[in-house]
């Protein structure tokens, strides 16, 4: 037993006696139990660790797409993200996602408090805190949600890279996760309206692990963001569309395998336990989508661009991975492959509407996070047995809070501080301009 090998069993077992003062019960043996809760909170913990490791996939990503004069701006916004995201859903993300009995308006609004000490009664080593549904401690819940909460912000980060305000992203990106991601979420994970639509709730919302709760929040909030900062100087001129290359491709490739091994945790661990059923179906979805994404994207890029792009291929991965992660649990392996083959191609014309109606997204995130988050939740509608109506509820009501809270948000402080450098910063690149210090020496 696992509890054996850690040498704690005698320490916490009774923690369970009332658990398992009936071990066998209608034939089934439930001794396990201990072992399930302890395997559970491993695996949610190397979960939050691989979320965790999205984070240098997103910076990694984004610094290769953009140019070598704004990398160490580009490395230090994920720094500042991730950062501050951790320390605010402690101070208050937490409680607001997840508000219980606390909301001020039931079911849309409940911004509490900081965290306490979750090491009270059941809720710090036994299925006291969750169940067999969520096999975890009330850190392990914490720890894990927390490493999501940042992500939001950090979809933003590309789409806004070479042009914003140091200063005025880090305001606004706090805001943006500790207040608005917190909020939207809390209408679908923390019981709010989206979790009870239909009739007792039977037509509720379905977002396995947020390709709109998360993804399309993210996507929505960028796009506000850019339409307030503009495009870059020279992206598009009287000739034409002038593309910016990213400075470096490798750096880009090895980015979008940081975010796909990342996701194996961002999707597994939204099982919430070490369930063997759901976690090797969540695997497999996860995989297949990922690779259908990516060989639809190619050969579309090659049809429709003549020539295999990389970073098209690269944001087809992507698009994949973005399109299965709200039906992860809810879809058969082809299904899978087919919801994952569509978000490839989605992927590739909306990157180039965007570029065709001059919205400057350097590294697609708007395409990758937004358009196709929203691909990815009507899916489990017309794919995994979700009320189609409650997915379309969910993706308007998701999209348009975040649209108008990241426009609000953008917009004050553009008022107050400004949100865009001067053309001569942009010229010399925010290392120079915005950090003093460029990140390759020649």
């Amino acid at each position: 037993m696992i509890g054996t090998a850690l040498g704690q069993e005698d320490e916490y077992k009774g923690d369970y006696d009332d658990l398992l003062a009936d071990q066998v019960v209608d034939g089934v043996d439930y001794s396990y139990a201990f072992d399930f809760f302890t395997t559970s909170m491993l695996w949610t913990v190397i979960a939050a660790a691989m979320v965790f490791i999205m984070h240098l996939g997103f910076a990694t990503l984004e610094a290769g797409l953009t140019q070598k004069k704004n990398t160490v701006n580009i490395l230090f916004k994920n720094v500042w993200i991730i950062s501050i995201g951790l320390l605010t859903y402690a101070a208050m993300g937490f409680n607001t996602h997840y508000p219980i009995d606390s909301w001020q308006i039931p079911g849309i609004l409940g911004i509490n408090g900081p965290i306490k000490d979750l090491t009270e009664g059941a809720a710090n080593n036994s299925f006291g805190y969750g169940g067999m549904g969520l096999a975890m401690t009330a850190y392990g819940d914490f720890i894990f949600q927390a490493m999501f909460a940042a992500t939001a912000a950090t979809i933003v980060s590309g789409a806004v890279a070479e042009r914003v305000k140091l200063t005025s992203f880090m305001i606004y990106s706090t805001i943006l996760v500790a207040v608005g991601y917190t909020v939207a979420g809390s209408w679908h994970w923390g019981g709010g309206f989206l979790s009870s639509l239909g009739e007792d709730g039977d037509a509720a919302f379905y977002d396995f692990a947020g390709s709109t709760v998360v993804h399309g929040f993210g996507g929505a909030a960028a796009l506000a963001a850019v339409l307030i900062l503009g495009p870059r100087k020279g992206k598009y001129t009287a000739e034409g569309i002038k593309p910016i290359l990213g400075h470096s491709m490798p750096l880009a490739a090895v980015g979008v395998f940081l975010l796909f091994f990342g996701w194996f945790g961002f999707n597994g661990g939204s099982v919430l336990s070490a369930n063997p059923g759901p976690l090797g179906l969540v695997f497999t979805t996860t995989a297949l989508a990922a690779a259908a994404g990516g060989i639809t994207s190619i050969f579309t890029s090659m049809i429709v661009l003549r020539k295999p792009d990389l970073s098209m291929a690269l944001n087809g991965l992507l698009a994949g991975l973005v399109s299965i992660t709200a039906g992860a649990d809810s879809v058969g392996p082809w299904t899978a492959v087919l919801m994952g083959a569509i978000g490839g191609i989605i992927v590739v014309f909306s990157i180039l509407f965007f570029d065709k109606i001059k919205i400057d997204d350097p590294v697609g995130a708007i395409s990758v996070h937004g358009v196709v988050g929203i691909w990815g939740t009507l899916a489990v509608g017309i794919f995994g047995g979700a009320n189609i109506v409650s997915q379309f509820i969910g993706v308007i009501a998701v999209y348009a809070f975040a649209f108008i809270f990241s426009f609000a948000l953008f917009f004050i402080i553009k008022l107050i501080m400004g949100v865009r450098v001067s053309e001569e910063e942009e010229v010399e690149g925010l290392d120079v301009a915005e950090h003093g210090a460029p990140a390759y020496t020649d």
